[in-house]
């Protein structure tokens, strides 16, 4: 992740927009806005905080707050991949020799890179910054606004990647592919908002 340099500014607002975003249609528009509303309600957690505070885990999970913001503008950049170029942009291989009850069981002998990148996205990283993990997050937002606003039909499909978590032969729209993306945004505010709590005491709202 890009890292800039001061931790202690007031958040990026992660917005939707760009000055060279077409005129969208009013599904397009609602679609973004609830987008948008989910990654502020999400960024709103970061508020005054350090790195060092971004990075603690203060419940019993493993998940602190730098590390979601990561992992959702890594999850919204690998769906709006997958709306343009279908399942080549989520590839769930795994090593010569290795099945998924290995891989399930934490027992495989090797693990595939797109494994260990997810378990990591949910980490504060040696150089992580919460400005840099922010202002990622924003250029994620305004890559998702010019997608959006480029894609011909909002009914477009694309099979789901073959992987034990998505039933074979199924498909998604692009419009499903935001719907799930705010889905996933809203939850992963909600648990940041028990995350600041444990922190501080201080909610987001």
């Amino acid at each position: 992740m890009p890292d800039t340099e001061d931790d202690r500014k007031d958040p990026i607002t992660v917005t939707a927009t760009t000055t060279s975003t077409p005129t969208l249609d009013a599904e397009r528009t609602e679609l973004l806005a609830a987008l948008s509303a989910a990654r502020s309600a999400l960024v709103r957690t970061t508020q005054g905080l350090t790195d060092e505070q971004v990075g603690e885990r203060p419940t019993v999970s493993d998940l602190c707050l730098g590390g979601l913001v990561k992992h959702v503008a890594s999850i919204e950049e690998g769906w709006l991949r997958f709306a343009v170029e279908g399942p080549s942009a989520m590839s769930y291989d795994l090593p010569e020799g290795v099945t998924w009850a290995e891989f399930a069981a934490g027992t495989a002998r090797e693990f595939p890179k797109w494994a260990i990148d997810h378990q990591n996205e949910f980490r504060m990283q040696p150089g992580d910054t919460l400005a840099g993990i922010l202002a990622r997050y924003e250029e994620v937002a305004a890559r998702s606004a010019e997608v959006v606003a480029s894609i011909p039909d909002l009914s477009a499909t694309h099979p789901l990647p073959e992987a034990p978590w998505n039933e074979p032969g199924a498909v998604r729209s692009v419009r499903g592919v935001l719907a799930h993306l705010i889905s996933e945004t809203a939850q992963h505010a909600g648990h940041a908002d028990i995350l600041r709590e444990a922190l501080d005491g201080r909610k987001s709202s």
